[in-house]
C-alpha cells in the first residue's frame, strides 16, 4: 500500500542560469511537473509514493525516470515512448523570483498517456490519489485521468487535487475553467492559490472561494496565499496560518512542496479530510509552510525539496509562536 500515488505531467524545467561568455542566456535542466514535485516532497519526508505518467524515450525522459528513482518514487507506472518527445518548460524568473513559462508541448509525452496504459494495481493500492489539471488539457491524458480518479475513489482512496492554471496550455480561458471545474465533485481535498480562487470558485477572496468549494462537496479546501501563508477550511473550522520569513531565491515548486508537506501530515494522521479539527488544520499548514519556505530558498523544484530533518528544524521554531 502506497501513501500517495500521483498522476500527471513529468517534464523538464529549464530555469535561467545567467549568461555564457558570449552573452547568451543559459538554462539549467531541472526535473519538474507539479504531481512529480509533490511526490518528491513526500518521499523526502519519508512517505511511500508512486508516479503514473508518460515521458519520451529520449535523454530527458531517461533523466526524469532516474531522478524519481533516486528520490525513491516508484516508477513502474511511468511509460516511456519513442513516439513523442518529453515535455519541456522554459522558465523565466523576475527579480522577485516569480515565474513565467514557455512550453514545448505540441504534443508532449505527458498528454499522450492512455487509459490502457494505467497501472490499475498501483492506483487501487494507495491511501491518497493526487492529480493536477494539466493532464486535463488534452485527450488521451484527460480520459486517462478521469478513469484513474474513478478507480482510486472506488478503491477507497482520498482524492487530492491541485488545479494549476497555465494559460498557454489551454485553447481558451473558458475551456480551462470548464475542465478544471469538471472534476470538483470527485475531490476530497483541494489546494488552490489565491490567484485561482476566481477560476475555480468565481469568488474574489480566499474565504469565499474555500466556502464555495466546500459547497460543491469538497471536504477540505486549502488556499495558499504566498508570503501570507495559507488558509485551511473544512465545514467545522477555518484557520489562517502565516508563513515563516525566509529568503526567496526561486518560487518554482513552492506550492508543490507545500502540498507535499500537507499530504504527509494528512496521511500520517490517518484522518479523513472531512474530520480534521482546527488544531490539526493549523498543524498541517504550519508544517507545509515550513517545507515550502525551505524549498524556495534554492533553485529548481525537485532538487530544492527539504528533508524531514530540515523541515522539522523550521517547524519546531515556528509551531509555538
Amino acid at each position: 500500500m502506497y501513501d500517495v500515488v500521483a498522476l500527471g505531467e513529468l517534464l523538464i524545467d529549464f530555469t535561467p542560469q545567467g549568461e555564457s561568455d558570449a552573452g547568451m542566456r543559459l538554462f539549467e535542466q531541472n526535473p519538474g511537473g507539479a504531481p512529480a514535485n509533490v511526490l518528491c516532497a513526500l518521499s523526502n519526508l519519508g512517505a511511500s509514493t508512486a508516479f503514473i505518467g508518460k515521458v519520451g524515450k529520449d535523454m530527458h525522459g531517461d533523466f526524469l525516470r532516474d531522478t524519481l528513482t533516486g528520490k525513491k518514487v516508484d516508477v513502474s507506472g511511468l511509460v516511456q515512448t519513442p513516439d513523442v518527445f518529453t515535455t519541456l518548460a522554459f522558465v523565466a524568473l523576475s527579480d522577485a523570483g516569480e515565474r513565467s513559462f514557455s512550453f514545448a508541448r505540441k504534443p508532449g509525452a505527458d498528454t499522450c498517456l492512455t487509459q490502457r496504459e494505467l497501472r490499475e494495481d498501483i492506483i487501487r493500492s494507495t491511501r491518497v490519489f493526487h492529480f493536477g489539471s494539466l493532464s486535463l488539457t488534452d485527450d488521451p491524458s484527460r480520459s486517462a485521468t478521469l478513469a484513474a480518479i474513478d478507480m482510486a475513489k472506488e478503491a477507497g482512496a482520498i482524492i487530492s487535487y491541485d488545479p494549476n492554471y497555465r494559460a498557454p496550455l489551454w485553447r481558451s480561458r473558458d475551456e480551462a475553467i470548464a475542465q478544471m471545474r469538471s472534476v470538483l465533485d470527485k475531490v476530497d481535498v483541494i489546494k488552490i492559490s489565491d490567484e485561482e480562487s476566481e477560476l475555480l470558485a468565481e469568488k474574489s477572496t480566499p474565504e469565499e472561494a474555500a466556502k464555495a468549494l466546500l459547497d460543491k462537496g469538497i471536504a477540505c479546501a486549502v488556499v495558499t496565499l504566498g508570503k501570507e501563508g495559507a488558509l485551511v477550511t473544512t465545514r467545522g473550522a477555518s484557520v489562517r496560518v502565516p508563513a515563516p520569513d525566509g529568503k526567496v531565491v526561486d518560487t518554482t515548486g513552492a506550492g508543490d512542496s507545500f502540498w507535499g508537506g500537507f499530504l504527509y501530515k494528512l496521511v500520517s494522521s490517518g484522518t479523513h479530510p472531512k474530520e480534521l479539527q482546527k488544531e490539526q488544520q493549523r498543524d498541517f499548514a504550519l508544517f507545509a509552510n515550513s517545507v515550502a519556505t525551505l524549498c524556495i530558498q534554492k533553485r529548481g523544484a525537485i532538487p530544492a525539496m527539504p528533508t524531514m530533518e530540515e523541515a522539522m528544524v523550521l517547524y519546531n521554531q515556528i509551531k509555538d509562536k
